[in-house]
């Protein structure tokens, strides 16, 4: 299974929360000059971005909602050091418990468990591709390697970078991690 982190965002550029907003044009352009992917099946995060990023790959991609970010509730779309200096507690919470929800939206851990749950029930999908944001690809990882979600966000991911996971007998082997597109 091979996924693709979405091409980049304004909130990316600027360092904020996840929110639903369109990719920059000039990522799709590397996008597509990536693409097209060869796939059996094909699956994008329920946000503009990832939808956008598939259609410039070539991919008809299924909006899947299992694969949607993580809810940010009120931190949706603010800059991270806005809220480090309205929120400092609850923004150091939130780093450290992957059970916190102080912004009223949902833990890493509910997004680590849903995506976990997506990925086992596709695990017989030969050839998939998946475009999807940072959060998700982390989760996936975690799963497949036991890692808890505060141990899984150590991964870098570059936008439109690959990670790749294939089927193994007793769960899921990493294949690479944020392998940058050729364009």
């Amino acid at each position: 299974m091979l996924f693709v982190r979405h091409a980049t965002t304004p909130g990316m550029r600027a360092g904020c929360f996840p929110a639903d907003e369109d990719a920059d044009a000039a990522s799709l352009t590397r996008a597509a000059a990536a693409g097209p992917v060869e796939a059996a099946a094909a699956w994008a995060a329920p946000c503009r971005a990832a939808r956008q990023t598939a259609a410039a790959m070539g991919l008809a991609a299924r909006e899947v909602p299992a694969l949607a970010e993580a809810d940010c509730g009120r931190w949706r779309g603010l800059p991270y050091g806005r809220v480090a200096l309205a929120e400092p507690d609850a923004l150091a919470s939130w780093l450290a418990d992957p059970h916190a929800a102080p912004h009223g939206g949902e833990s890493l851990s509910a997004l680590a468990a849903r995506v976990a749950g997506w990925l086992d029930s596709v695990r017989d999908e030969p050839r998939a591709v998946v475009v999807c944001d940072a959060g998700v690809i982390r989760a996936a990882l975690g799963h497949a390697l036991g890692l808890d979600p505060l141990r899984a966000a150590r991964f870098d991911l570059a936008p439109l970078s690959t990670t790749e996971l294939t089927v193994a007998r007793d769960g899921w082997r990493v294949v690479h991690v944020n392998r940058k597109a050729e364009s």
